[in-house]
């Protein structure tokens, strides 16, 4: 079966019954996915209103910057998690790993739905709440690798790119649910309900999701073979770097642009629009919303187009794209007064993003033969991820507060430039998974 020149793949024929059983371990998979990812973005959209809780200063972005370094500190957990799991799901299977995550996901969150605040137990609750994020970091750094492992392992061939994209589909989606929750209480409470007890809400409905989504992940068929678990090389660090370095540094190096202008213009830029933009929180809540859908939706497309172009011109066009237009973009919504105007740039930002996350997983997962994949994919998405996604709006805030905002502008573009010359050393043809059914 003959390739295509840009590294898009032929489709093989599948019988309905294999298609049928595929797309629906997909669905299973990426659900647990989507309760994952609310869990975690969840503390992201209510650090709003529960900052005076467990952070008693009196000006809010001291409070904002105290909660950001928590959120950081979550992300710190990644590489553990990416690692700890990854040699799970490469040593003990896919599904056993994304069983263990998602369990760990509940937890966490069931533990910050209940958590005590300051006036109660004083420093003991910010302490108490940095666990809860540990606990949810070190879950969330195994998720990702797992999955998108798991989801490239089991696409369709030749529209792996299409379905794989299903993974930020829910990743998405995970992110405006959170958000959706928090607009219908808004609604439904004073602020001073949602900042009394009312932010508890949305932590409560995630651990019981969780809990849905681990019946659900029990039903998924084991992807790896036998043979490829009992190898001595399974989920091996020593094997990872001893073969496959320059691929793990190619991965990381554009995971690093892409985790930064993904935290960017999506978790941060709610904080953006209130805290730089000065729009009153409901109507930040109101133009994410509306954005993340949007986001949400063009995911199967951009994944499309790289079953037709290639993965390398789909990371080829991020990498460009995103240095050319970050710093305009930034410094438009600086000033903008207009929520339409902000939800059009911001809506256009997340297309360039669109090219990248859209195949996130599978442009990672196509490095990396399958007794290291999960690991491959998973220690070095978590380790650029931490470093630079989770520090995303904590180097912001502290540029802000600093007096210098517009250098975090410079380095969102100057992280962009260095995605788009590591993806020049991208093959165009995918050395591992191409050829798998």
């Amino acid at each position: 079966m003959v390739s295509d020149p840009s590294g898009a793949e032929a489709v093989p024929h599948y019988t309905p019954e294999e298609t049928r059983h595929r797309i629906t371990a997909i669905m299973a998979a990426s659900s647990g996915n989507l309760v994952e990812w609310f869990d975690f973005y969840v503390y992201a959209f209510t650090a709003l209103y529960f900052k005076s809780s467990f952070f008693p200063n009196e000006d809010p972005t001291v409070q904002l910057l105290q909660t950001a370094g928590v959120f950081a500190a979550g992300f710190l957990m990644r590489p553990i998690g990416g690692w700890l799991f990854g040699r799970v799901a490469d040593r003990l299977g896919r599904k056993t790993s994304m069983l263990i995550s998602v369990s760990m996901m509940c937890g966490g969150s069931l533990m910050i739905a209940i958590l005590p605040t300051y006036a109660q137990v004083g420093v003991l609750a910010p302490f108490l709440l940095l666990v809860a994020r540990l606990i949810q970091g070190l879950s969330v750094g195994g998720e990702y690798g797992t999955t998108a492992t798991y989801m490239s392992e089991v696409a369709l061939r030749g529209r792996r790119g299409f379905f794989s994209s299903f993974q930020y589909v829910t990743l998405i989606g995970g992110q405006l649910l959170a958000v959706l929750v928090i607009v219908v209480i808004e609604a439904l409470m004073t602020t001073e309900q949602i900042t009394a007890w009312g932010w508890r809400i949305p932590f409560a409905i995630g651990a019981v999701a969780a809990v849905v989504s681990i019946f659900l992940r029990r039903t998924l068929t084991e992807t790896q073979k036998a043979e490829t678990r009992n190898s001595k090389e399974a989920g091996s660090l020593s094997a990872l770097f001893r073969n496959h370095t320059p691929a793990f540094l190619t991965v990381l190096g554009y995971t690093a642009g892409g985790s930064l202008i993904f935290y960017t213009f999506t978790t941060y830029m709610q904080k953006y629009l209130v805290n730089t933009a000065h729009m009153p929180v409901k109507t930040a809540s109101y133009v994410m919303t509306v954005a993340l859908f949007l986001y949400m939706c063009m995911q199967p497309v951009f994944g499309a187009l790289s079953d037709r172009i290639g993965r390398r011109n789909n990371m080829l066009l991020f990498g460009a794209l995103g240095t050319l237009c970050t710093l305009p973009i930034l410094l438009t919504l600086h000033t903008v007064t207009s929520p339409v105007l902000a939800g059009v740039l911001i809506v256009f930002a997340l297309a360039i993003v669109s090219f990248y996350t859209s195949i996130s997983g599978i442009v990672k997962a196509e490095m990396f033969p399958p007794e290291v994949r999960a690991l491959g994919v998973g220690l070095a998405y978590a380790v650029g991820n931490a470093i630079f996604g989770g520090s995303a709006e904590f180097v912001a805030l502290y540029m802000k507060s600093a007096g210098n905002e517009q250098l975090f502008y410079w380095y969102v573009t100057i992280m962009m430039l260095i995605a788009f010359l590591v993806a020049l050393r991208l093959p165009r043809q995918a050395p591992y998974l191409h050829h798998d059914h």
